[in-house]
């Protein structure tokens, strides 16, 4: 259903209950998601946005409760992945006339995604254009997250249109911000940040002071999945200052995995050594645990501790996908710690341990291996390393 969020500023977008997978296979989506377009009308009519490509005639049907879509004067195509742009044919079938608004990047994705032979309008950081009362101001956000992503800020109404920033993969049948519930709203929010977001942290930092620096009054923040900030709008913006800074919660994440227990026995002992330290842990096994909630942890916390058999003169295959995710993802002010076992060669913990090195991560404990089943002493050992990372976090 259609929502005004701003006199003459429609949302035309589309709600994705079922989809539990995003960015392929990449990402979970627990709570579903949301494809927003939004439609103004000025002396110009403007879509900012389309949806996912399978839902494209749900969008023309929005846009037809409003206007005829043939009436399109300006489509802006804030960044050019297709859960953005896929309504793009679609939308230019039946308004060919249309100019197709991009970044100066954007030309060359979007042009990449579909080689059509569209009117395209590249803007950068500054540009405006006048649809009539009000005008349309463009701000380059590279990196929040691909090159080619930008905002569109209108005047008058005071709406920030932000593509992938302050968004969020919730479905929900409230449109707004107060409207839901806030806790799986922030759920959600940091989750987006963790898994997408990290590693441009220092980027997403620059962009969001130079945005705060024009100055611009701003009543609604409308991203491109997920819920439309209306109630104290900059909140979004201020934690995404806060979890761009990546100051990390002074507790731990344990995560493990095993074939015959002994590393779930390790990973319980060195739970207990943190609590003897008074530091809040979260203990995962990585073969039942949601990768992306796994990550989401990980952000949040200071210490990871990460445990594993040797198989093969290896890692278990279920923890090395969060290994790359580490890496890719640049987690930092990060302490960690490994642990093992094995019975016939025992490799895991120095993979581990070598992993954190490319991570940047650094190892505040000695790493326990223990052959076959772990002995009262190779768990005293784990207790011990639970209090050494305790100690670690603590301090700082």
């Amino acid at each position: 259903m259609i929502t005004e969020i701003a006199k003459d500023v429609y949302w035309v977008g589309v709600v994705d209950w079922a989809i539990r997978k995003f960015h392929g296979f990449e990402l979970s989506t627990h709570r579903g998601s949301t494809y927003n377009a939004y439609l103004i009308k000025d002396e110009k009519t403007v879509l900012v946005d389309t949806v996912w490509g399978p839902f494209s005639d749900r969008l023309i049907a929005n846009i037809r409760e409003i206007i005829d879509p043939a009436k399109l004067d300006i489509v802006v195509a804030t960044h050019a992945e297709t859960d953005h742009s896929g309504g793009l044919p679609v939308v230019m079938h039946y308004a060919p006339n249309a100019t197709v608004v991009v970044s100066k990047r954007g030309r060359e994705s979007v042009e990449g995604h579909y080689h059509q032979p569209w009117k395209f309008q590249p803007v950068q950081t500054g540009d405006k254009l006048s649809i009539g009362k009000n005008d349309l101001t463009f701000i380059e956000a590279a990196m929040l997250h691909w090159p080619d992503n930008m905002f569109t800020y209108l005047s008058g109404r005071n709406v920030l249109i932000t593509s992938d920033a302050f968004g969020e993969h919730y479905a929900t049948d409230f449109r707004f911000n107060d409207q839901v519930d806030q806790e799986e709203l922030y759920e959600e929010a940091i989750k987006y940040y963790a898994n997408i977001l990290t590693p441009y942290s220092n980027m997403v930092s620059k962009k969001l002071a130079e945005v705060l620096a024009l100055n611009l009054p701003v009543d609604v923040i409308a991203p491109s999945h997920g819920i439309i900030w209306r109630k104290d709008p900059l909140q979004i913006v201020r934690k995404y200052q806060e979890w761009a800074a990546q100051k990390p919660e002074k507790s731990a994440v344990i995560l493990f995995d095993t074939m015959w227990n002994a590393t779930r026995l390790m990973a319980e002992a060195i739970g207990e050594g943190l609590f003897a330290e008074g530091v809040p842990y979260k203990i995962f096994h990585a073969a039942v645990s949601d990768r992306n909630d796994v990550l989401t942890e990980i952000f949040k916390t200071k210490a990871v501790i990460i445990g594993s058999p040797t198989l093969n003169q290896g890692l278990l295959p279920t923890i090395t996908p969060i290994l790359e995710d580490l890496k890719g993802l640049k987690f930092q002010n990060k302490v960690g710690a490994a642990f093992g076992s094995y019975g016939w060669s025992g490799e895991s913990i120095k993979h581990l341990e070598e992993h954190f090195a490319e991570c940047k991560i650094p190892v505040v404990a000695e790493a326990v291996l223990a052959k076959w089943q772990p002995k009262e002493d190779d768990l005293a050992r784990c207790r011990e390393l639970g209090r050494k990372v305790g100690l670690a976090v603590k301090a700082g």
